[in-house]
C-alpha cells in the first residue's frame, strides 16, 4: 500500500494528497477572502483533491508556489505556501482515489475555518501539527491509510519542496 518516487511531474491516476508545510516562524498571513491570520511557527497539514486530467500536477504547481516561481494564488493554501518562512516538507498521497474529505476529517482541528473547504461541509481542510513533527507525520500517513482501506488506492510519500 505504498510507495516511492520522487512526484515531480508525476500525474498518476490522481487522488488526494496533503502538504506538510513547515512555517519556521509566526506570520500573520493574508488568506484570500478568509482575511488575515496568524499563523503560530509549526507544521501543517493542508488535504486537498488532485482529480482529473492532470492527476497529481496540482502538486507540481504547489511545489512551484512554495520555491517561489509562481505568484498566483488561486486557493487558501497558495497564500500560506507562498510566505516566506513557509517550506513544503513532503506530501502524502493517497493515489487513485478521491478521500478528502475522510482525510481531512481524521487530523487535528484547523486552525483557520473554511480554509480549503468552500466546496464541502468540513470545518478546514487545514490542520495544525503538534511539536513534534515525527509523529505528526505519522497521524497524516495514518489518516490517508485509514481513508484508503478497503480501496484500491494506495499510499505514499514524495518529496516537498526540491
Amino acid at each position: 500500500m505504498s510507495g516511492n518516487g520522487d512526484g515531480e511531474g508525476e500525474s498518476d491516476a490522481g487522488g488526494t494528497y496533503t502538504l506538510l508545510v513547515d512555517l519556521t516562524a509566526p506570520a500573520t498571513i493574508e488568506v484570500g477572502a478568509l482575511g488575515a491570520h496568524r499563523f503560530d511557527a509549526g507544521t501543517y497539514a493542508y488535504t486537498g483533491s488532485a482529480l482529473g486530467p492532470g492527476g497529481f500536477s496540482r502538486v507540481d504547481r504547489h511545489r512551484r508556489t512554495a520555491r517561489g516561481d509562481n505568484d498566483v494564488r488561486h486557493w487558501h493554501v497558495d497564500y500560506l505556501l507562498g510566505h516566506p518562512d513557509a517550506w513544503l516538507d513532503r506530501v502524502v498521497r493517497s493515489v487513485g482515489v478521491d478521500v478528502e474529505c475522510a482525510v481531512a476529517s481524521r487530523l487535528p482541528a484547523g486552525p483557520l475555518d473554511g480554509f480549503g473547504a468552500s466546496d464541502c461541509d468540513c470545518a478546514s481542510h487545514l490542520a495544525a501539527g503538534s511539536a513534534e513533527a515525527g509523529g505528526f507525520i505519522k497521524r497524516v500517513r495514518s489518516a490517508h491509510e485509514a481513508a484508503v482501506s478497503g480501496t484500491d488506492g494506495r499510499v505514499d510519500v514524495v518529496p516537498g519542496t526540491s
